[in-house]
């Protein structure tokens, strides 16, 4: 992932502190400031916000969540505000193999809630398919997608959203297609098809197809970026999920998509980096 420059990530921490309403206020005038972080928050997404196959098989693992799980291991967005409200209570409300259709409900649930802050990574359900042809379009992903953020806006108005880029699907099939073990799994559990087809095939119409894929993720993310720089509260990643350089042992060895522990915190700390890199201007 390339590295925000100090200034961006001031400016991207000192508007998601709007957003969240958060407090600056500095402990020396040569201290860095502090913050009074929301009392709650929400996860929304699929799979990879619940944790799924990074502690057990085929199981949802919410602890290890890189939004809302507890494990130290991870050293998620929760664990990282709760180093300033302890008492933060964190809501896991996305759910395994929900697509964008699905994230109007969630966000309805968040709003049931009345959290401060909402993170969502959603869509690598709506282009990882059985083919190509199965993907979700473009204009059907952004109506999904203004729905539930209109849902957010309506419901919790005051709350920050912070909105993750989807995962380079092409990444994920160079970093396993050579591996006996990936290339096994991805078969016998028909993962993401559209994308991981014949993996170790070189015909042009395999990469053509994969390209193609790969063009409808960055479309997506494009979606994502632009109807939340239509809200004042939203805040997209700028694309770090995108182009995080994720290795094949930051997932999961039962499926080889999931990510593992290891890779939940690589999340955590490519999504939560401009915080971070703020403290230290």
């Amino acid at each position: 992932m390339s590295r925000l420059s100090r200034r961006h990530a001031l400016h991207l921490f000192l508007a998601l502190a709007a957003a969240l309403g958060w407090a600056l206020v500095p402990a020396t005038p040569a201290a860095s400031a502090t913050l009074a972080p929301p009392g709650s928050m929400s996860g929304l997404g699929d799979s990879i916000t619940r944790g799924f196959n990074a502690c057990g098989w085929f199981v949802d693992c919410t602890s290890r969540s890189w939004s809302t799980g507890s494990s130290t291991s991870v050293d998620s967005h929760r664990n990282r505000i709760r180093t300033q409200n302890p008492d933060l209570v964190a809501y896991n409300d996305a759910r395994s193999g929900a697509k964008i259709a699905d994230l109007a409900g969630q966000a309805r649930t968040a709003a049931s809630r009345g959290v401060g802050y909402v993170t969502i990574l959603m869509g690598a359900n709506d282009a990882c398919t059985s083919s190509e042809s199965s993907m979700t379009s473009v204009a059907d992903f952004e109506g999904h997608f203004r729905a539930a953020m209109q849902e957010l806006a309506t419901g919790i108005p005051q709350a920050a959203v912070f909105v993750a880029s989807i995962p380079d699907l092409k990444r994920l099939w160079s970093v396993g297609k050579d591996s006996s073990s990936a290339r096994t799994a991805w078969s016998t559990f028909g993962i993401c098809r559209s994308m991981l087809a014949s993996p170790r095939s070189t015909a042009p119409e395999d990469e053509a197809r994969r390209d193609r894929v790969r063009q409808r993720v960055a479309d997506f993310n494009g979606v994502l970026a632009r109807v939340c720089a239509e809200y004042t509260t939203c805040r997209y990643d700028g694309g770090a999920v995108f182009s995080y350089p994720f290795a094949l042992g930051q997932l999961s060895t039962w499926d080889y998509f999931h990510p593992n522990t290891s890779g939940q915190r690589a999340l955590a700390e490519a999504t939560y980096q401009p915080v971070l890199q703020a403290s230290d201007v």
